[in-house]
């Protein structure tokens, strides 16, 4: 399945227009699966929130509290919150890699040369200005073509700006 680049970016980024015209687009922290085939992200947003509410009304609720006491019902509840924060952190790694592996594919069709995980890095890369330039081009009204082409234009002139760094990253992984 193949989707336009505009789904691709708003898989991983979020497209924010303020009030004075100006434009903000952010990487995401959770990675949306809504715009290449799957569930949107308010649903995982939803159950992380959820979680810890149905964990207490489950241990508190009037037929399990009586058969446990006080102590009994804080300790499963601090015991169980601690499961669920893992659970919530796996599916998190989860939903984020499984997004990555379905873009990964479409992003080597438009960028065959750069790496998805520098642009989606949060330490310092050659294209740690890429949600920048996106941002700049965001809001227009541009078909899959001509945002692929500003893209290059925006990439081309961050590896110019960085070349040094890109000449390193050439060295070591030679």
């Amino acid at each position: 399945m193949t989707y336009d680049l505009k789904a691709i970016l708003s898989s991983v980024s979020s497209f924010k227009k303020n009030n004075d015209k100006s434009k903000q687009v952010k990487k995401r922290l959770l990675f949306d699966q809504a715009p290449v085939g799957g569930l949107s992200v308010k649903w995982f947003w939803l159950t992380f929130i959820a979680m810890p509410f149905i964990e207490y009304g489950v241990i508190f609720n009037p037929v399990i509290f009586p058969m446990l006491g006080i102590a009994q019902a804080i300790v499963f509840f601090v015991v169980f919150l601690s499961i669920v924060m893992i659970l919530i952190y796996a599916l998190y790694a989860f939903n984020n890699r499984s997004v990555i592996d379905k873009i990964r594919p479409l992003w080597k069709a438009y960028f065959p040369e750069i790496e998805l995980e520098l642009i989606l890095t949060s330490s310092h890369s050659p294209y740690s200005n890429f949600f920048n330039e996106y941002a700049l081009m965001a809001g227009d009204e541009l078909n899959d073509n001509e945002l692929h082409e500003k893209m290059k234009e925006a990439i081309k002139r961050m590896q110019e700006d960085n070349k040094d760094l890109l000449e390193a990253m050439n060295r070591s992984k030679n």
